[in-house]
């Protein structure tokens, strides 16, 4: 199953994609007879649900969708989306997690996790643009990225169990300012902005990351510059989830960028900025998240 967030002029609503048709969660569910007024309004309480209501809830989407019926089902094509995951208690992220990233940024490999943060500014859905604001215009970078979003609560779970812990996956792109994020010791400064994470468009709720894992890839106006597969971590998801939930409680719509393999423009020679007029495309999987990037031009 594949969840969204979408804005209806009102406010966001979560929803089961079907094909390229949007269906109203909350409708699905009363349509399955599932109860809980809050337990379907949002993607964040639909993941925390048992998964045998969730399988209701597809079922029951996917007869919507049959059915055809334009109160409850939207043309993605016409539908504002947001990110999945618009109100995550934490934003997570891991740097410098795949070998030959860390190789072109001539480090050495981390023995444990590098970690930074975002916060829910940061995150846009698929079409928002991405923005190059003065002073920073010149060097933002982009970066490919699985993100998983946590399902259930969990603290100090074991490395074995921590698949369990995880409801899906999502593309996310680590939009970087590198020359603030090398301003300090600590990154942060220069990954945390607003629009800095886009993500979607989609929400996957599958066994991908058992099953051999995912391919990720960036491209800009159609060029590859980024493609890797999960199994180049340095720090496999589990181990990453088992590591956080060490030191911190993982609440449900909790969200892990997981790292960005090498390709990132800082790297390339010369250096590819992001710029006025592009596209970016991060792939994971077989879902693609497109974003334009746009200048904002100051006022007066």
């Amino acid at each position: 199953m594949r969840l969204g967030t979408y804005d209806d002029g009102n406010r966001r609503r979560a929803a089961v994609a079907v094909g390229d048709e949007l269906v109203d969660a909350d409708v699905a569910a009363r349509r399955a007879g599932l109860t809980g007024a809050d337990g379907w309004s949002s993607v964040r309480a639909i993941i925390a649900q048992p998964r045998e209501d969730l399988a209701r809830l597809e079922e029951a989407a996917a007869a919507l969708a049959r059915d055809g019926d334009r109160e409850t089902v939207r043309a993605r094509e016409a539908t504002r989306l947001g990110p999945p995951v618009p109100d995550p208690q934490k934003i997570i992220c891991i740097g410098l997690n795949y070998r030959a990233h860390a190789a072109e940024a001539s480090l050495e490999e981390a023995s444990v996790p590098t970690v930074f943060a975002k916060w829910a500014n940061a995150l846009v859905g698929e079409g928002a643009p991405i923005e190059l604001r003065e002073p920073y215009v010149d060097d933002l970078d982009y970066e490919a990225e699985v993100a998983v979003v946590i399902g259930r609560r969990v603290r100090d779970i074991a490395e074995s169990d921590a698949l369990d812990a995880i409801a899906g996956w999502m593309p996310l792109n680590d939009v970087s300012a590198r020359g603030l994020q090398i301003q300090t010791s600590q990154w942060t400064a220069g990954k945390a902005m607003d629009g800095s994470a886009p993500c979607g468009p989609f929400l996957v709720l599958d066994d991908a990351l058992r099953e051999g894992g995912l391919e990720l890839e960036s491209r800009i106006n159609g060029e590859q510059m980024q493609h890797a597969h999960t199994d180049a971590m340095i720090f496999p998801v589990a181990k990453l989830v088992a590591f956080v939930s060490s030191w911190a409680t993982l609440e449900p719509g909790d969200i892990i960028a997981t790292g960005t393999p090498e390709g990132v423009g800082m790297h390339r020679d010369p250096p590819r900025y992001l710029r006025d007029g592009d596209t970016v495309e991060i792939r994971v999987g077989s879902e693609v998240l497109r974003n334009p990037v746009v200048r904002v031009r100051p006022r007066g």
